[in-house]
């Protein structure tokens, strides 16, 4: 399949996970969260590795080429989803998601910087439609909070793994140069970024912080890491494949399923969609296509 499907498919399997994910976080720890659902995703991709994959080549790998998946997993995952399980469990998938469509604005400034890839007309054009839709999006979060607090204030969190996911690709471009599996690769990163989170929770138990996990939230948190572990293989395979705009800018088909699906899963009580929310998402994807189909 070509690297513009694969990108389809990791951002249909976005879409389902942050809904899915939205139901989890309600009742669970920020880093308790993310970290079982790294655990769960290092586990099955582990798993499909052993069964599909030499394993052994990891061996034979310098260890620049581990580095960079390391650091592709850190950014991606240890504080990526960080970010956006704390803007979900803060303001909700249905907005945190358009939040998440602003990646392809981050990714064109990030080439700009390191690849000397300035954007065009047409693509400063799609990076003020992406401005004016977070910026929306943002606003009426900020209506929803307590006195005082700004919706930029509630929308960083969101925008900042955004930011995380706009980075990796860099890591993840210079790993798969020397071992070009993307299954491998993404196995490392999730991996080493679990590794790390362990320790972290460990250090958050022994402050006597550790909060009680429903049945329930257990359920969701495995599904939304089985859920995201497979798509971001999917992401991999499709960036190893196609440009890292065009992935990146596909992937935003997870916008409107989250839109969709996140009241019926999570509840319209916790996820009130509404025509501004709706109008700020489509400004995001808006600029996310100029961005693909111009750059």
């Amino acid at each position: 399949m070509s690297g513009e499907i694969w990108a389809l498919i990791a951002g249909s399997g976005f879409g389902l996970f942050q809904t899915v994910n939205r139901r989890a976080v309600v009742g669970m720890d920020v880093y308790f969260a993310t970290f079982i659902q790294l655990v769960v995703s290092a586990l099955v991709l582990a798993g499909i590795a052993v069964v599909t994959e030499d394993v052994s080549v990891l061996f034979r790998t310098s260890f620049v080429t581990i580095l960079n998946f390391a650091a592709a997993g850190f950014f991606h995952f240890f504080i990526g989803w960080t970010f956006l399980n704390a803007s979900q469990k803060r303001i909700g998938a249905a907005r945190t998601s358009p939040l998440i469509g602003t990646t392809p604005l981050f990714a064109t400034i990030i080439a700009a910087l390191t690849l000397h890839e300035f954007p065009t007309l047409l693509a400063l054009l799609g990076i003020v439609l992406i401005v004016i839709g977070a910026y929306v999006i943002s606003e009426k979060s900020g209506a929803d909070l307590h006195p005082g607090e700004s919706g930029w204030r509630a929308s960083w969190l969101g925008l900042s793994a955004a930011f995380c996911w706009a980075l990796s690709p860099i890591f993840i471009r210079a790993g798969l140069k020397e071992l070009p599996s993307p299954l491998l690769g993404v196995t490392v990163g999730a991996a080493v970024s679990a590794l790390a989170y362990g320790i972290v929770l460990f250090w958050q138990r022994l402050r006597g912080t550790a909060q009680a996990v429903t049945n329930e939230a257990w359920f969701f948190k495995i599904l939304a890491g089985i859920l995201v572990g497979l798509s971001t293989w999917a992401r991999w395979i499709a960036l190893d494949l196609a440009p890292v705009a065009v992935v990146l800018a596909i992937t935003m088909v997870s916008t409107p399923i989250v839109i969709l699906l996140s009241p019926y899963v999570s509840g319209k009580h916790l996820e009130r969609v509404t025509v501004t929310l709706w109008m700020g998402a489509v400004l995001i994807l808006g600029g996310a296509l100029l961005l693909t189909f111009i750059s």
